[in-house]
């Protein structure tokens, strides 16, 4: 009994010895040729490795100082570079026949650069594209060939950005990939996933491949994203001058033939702001989208686009174009009756802030939009027309101030503490510097018809010039000033607006009235200007203001 437990014991040692000593025995690092000319055969860069261990127990070979050049059109600076990579060998043919065998990569650490030229190409394009030059030549080295079981990179941190005048860089961290069965003849299943800037997350399931040797960025696949809390202002691809901001949380599916992608899924913006001088919104944006991309135009059409801020819900439809260093589009935006108690949130992402106290509880909003330009410098343009609305909170009657004594509407308004909005329309033209308004009309009916323009800048200061008709006459002393020229004032009584959208500030067009009288008083151009100074200096006193 004792002899067989003998040789069992020797057996054992002996196998222990070997294992031990075959790192010893076998010199590795005469594969280092072999496996550097392996690796850039197949991906179409230089690539360089330090000193080559073996580990018989894990079956592995570990590489230090993993080098992978960039496209010298990008950078020369290496594309991707770790201290380590270790690969899995077959161990049998490595001591008995002295061939490398390599079943899979693990990359621990990497660094990865991504970047994107002016024109709209990735450095990542041609990797394997100098390989599929030497197929015709070389089957035994030819990316056809070329096939891993398993690739992984492990804890890198992937750095992307745009190279050229202006380019940006923004560096994503805990960045994980596997994938397996890769090759450059069939489909592959991988998985993707890294920090964002601003502490965000995004994650890719789905299939790849054939992978495309001639740029491998058409490469055909089909996956699922998931982006959590993506910060808009730290991508680095924004421009912080233009205040875009915002954190979006994205989930939806892609699919791409390597010629054309499509993509449905859903987008939810919070705290989103648009304006340098806006304030995050209140409310979250959620849109709905489905569009179709082509890859080598770098051009897509959204087909559906349905906008919800809670209840009221647009349409948003167009093109997009990413060819060059910032996205341009080109779309229109459509909403009928939008319920405006919902949209108030979002008004202080435009540097709209409404009274202290005041909120809108009522009306319908219709709207019908240009937007276009690029995504950080957006201009809108078009039509807009609230209907039945009411502005709770803010008495705009009790606001004219002077103008409420002089035009007989009576001093502290009446008709309680809201503003009952009958009609309000305007034709806007909104970018980073603020909103124009033209061709506005607001009836209220407890003061009459207002129109005029209004300006409101991106830090909500307001600059506007409007006209009131009053609901059932003018007022006794307006009648008696406008019937000095023998004729009504049917231009209205000019105000202006100043101040900001949170604090307006409501003061009569003194000068405004003058000309308006002057208009109506005929004559020769003396007495003309004689009457209308002299008009100018009665209304200063009328509204309490020093003559001079």
């Amino acid at each position: 009994m004792k002899k067989p437990l003998v040789i069992a014991g020797i057996i054992v040692l002996v196998l222990l010895v070997i294992v031990i000593a075959l790192p010893f025995v076998i010199n590795v690092n005469r594969f280092k040729p072999t496996l550097e000319s392996k690796l850039s055969d197949a991906l179409g860069r230089k690539v360089e490795i330090g000193n080559i261990g073996l580990s018989i127990l894990s079956g592995s070979v570990d590489v230090d100082n993993l080098v992978v050049a960039d496209d010298p059109a990008f950078s020369h600076s290496p594309f991707l570079q770790a201290k380590q990579l270790k690969a899995g060998v077959a161990l049998l043919p490595l001591i008995f026949s002295g061939r490398l065998e390599v079943s899979s990569f693990t990359i621990t650490e990497p660094s990865v650069s991504i970047l994107r030229s002016p024109s709209g190409k990735w450095n990542f394009s041609s990797l394997g594209a100098g390989g599929q030059a030497k197929a015709s030549t070389s089957t035994s080295s030819a990316p056809a060939n070329f096939s891993v079981a398993e690739l992984k990179l492990e804890n890198g941190t992937m750095v992307v950005g745009t190279v050229g005048a202006g380019g940006k860089t923004q560096t994503y961290q805990d960045m994980d990939l596997e994938a397996s069965d890769l090759s450059y003849t069939s489909q592959f299943p991988f998985k993707f996933s890294a920090k964002t800037p601003g502490d965000g997350s995004i994650k890719v399931d789905g299939k790849a491949g054939p992978i495309d040797a001639a740029d491998a960025s058409l490469t055909p696949l089909s996956a699922t994203i998931d982006v959590q809390h993506l910060d808009l202002a730290s991508t680095g691809f924004v421009d912080a001058s233009s205040g875009l901001a915002g954190l979006i949380d994205f989930s939806g599916d892609l699919a791409s033939d390597g010629q054309q992608m499509t993509s449905k899924g859903t987008l939810k913006a919070e705290k989103i702001k648009a304006v340098a001088g806006g304030s995050p919104s209140k409310v979250p944006v959620n849109v709905d989208y489905d569009t179709a991309y082509n890859l080598k135009k770098e051009s897509g059409v959204l087909n559906t686009g349905d906008v919800h801020i809670g209840n009221a819900v647009a349409h948003l439809t167009g093109t997009y174009d990413t060819s060059g260093a910032t996205t341009k589009v080109a779309m229109k935006l459509n909403g009928q009756s939008m319920p405006v108690q919902d949209l108030e949130g979002v008004l202080p992402a435009v540097g709209v802030t409404l009274p202290s106290g005041a909120s809108l509880t009522s009306g319908g909003l219709n709207l019908n939009l240009d937007i276009t330009g690029s995504v950080d410098k957006i201009v809108v343009t078009g039509p807009v027309d609230l209907s039945n609305g009411k502005l709770a909170g803010f008495n705009l009657k009790s606001k004219l101030g002077a103008l409420s004594s002089f035009t007989g509407l009576g001093g502290g308004g009446g008709g309680g503490s809201d503003t009952e909005i009958q009609k309000l329309s305007a034709t806007i033209h909104f970018d980073p510097s603020g909103t124009q308004a033209d061709d506005l009309v607001v009836i209220v009916p407890s003061i009459g018809t207002v129109t005029g323009t209004a300006h409101v800048s991106a830090s909500g200061q307001l600059n506007c010039k409007m006209s009131a008709k009053l609901a059932g006459g003018m007022g006794a002393m307006t009648s008696a000033l406008t019937s000095l020229g023998g004729s009504k004032n049917s231009q209205g009584i000019p105000f202006t607006v100043t101040g900001t959208t949170s604090n307006p500030i409501f003061l009569p067009d003194v000068k405004g009235m003058a000309g308006n009288m002057a208009k109506g008083l005929g004559g020769d151009a003396t007495g003309t200007a004689g009457q209308a100074a002299g008009a100018a200096k009665a209304l200063g006193g009328l509204f309490g203001k020093k003559k001079k």
